[in-house]
């Protein structure tokens, strides 16, 4: 049997075919897309700081005015006198109502006995002047007393004051 064209032209391409696929250069694998991460968690932003009320200043006197601030600071007051004390508060964001309780304890020092013991539900906005007062018509005791200004049921503030 004798090859003819067909057949040789057949093995030929056959040979050519493997050699190719024999010597064909080794391919890279292909890269492969970045995997996809998510983002680290961030912190949750802080919360906004709730507004908050305090308290500026106590002023003792024993006259105030409309405004209800102390019209005469003093610390020392006569028996018959009626004893203002004057309480200026704020708050920390002056477009905020803040609700809050005021109050005050009046001592006479001395005797180590209270005197009179007050407190006030107070809606706090801005800066604002709550008065307080005491009185005894047949007079006070000579003697060193105090008053305690206390907000939220905590004592913020102290004033000393004598009576002769």
């Amino acid at each position: 049997m004798k090859p003819n064209r067909l057949q040789m032209a057949m093995l030929a391409a056959m040979i050519g075919s493997a050699a190719l696929v024999g010597c064909k250069k080794k391919e890279e694998p292909a890269a492969l897309p970045p995997v996809a991460t998510e983002p680290a968690p961030t912190a949750p932003a802080p919360a906004p700081m709730a507004a908050t009320a305090s308290v500026s200043a106590v002023d003792l006197g024993n006259a105030v005015g409309a405004d209800m601030r102390v019209t005469a600071p003093m610390s020392s007051f006569a028996p018959k006198d009626t004893i203002y004390a004057a309480v200026s508060t704020a708050t920390s964001d002056p477009a905020a109502t803040v609700p809050g309780k005021l109050g005050v304890k009046w001592t006479h020092v001395d005797s180590s006995q209270t005197v009179h013991e007050e407190s006030r539900d107070i809606a706090f906005a801005g800066s604002g002047v709550t008065d307080f007062q005491i009185s005894k018509p047949d007079g006070w005791p000579t003697g060193k007393y105090k008053v305690e200004v206390s907000l939220d049921g905590s004592v913020v503030q102290t004033r000393e004051f004598d009576v002769k």
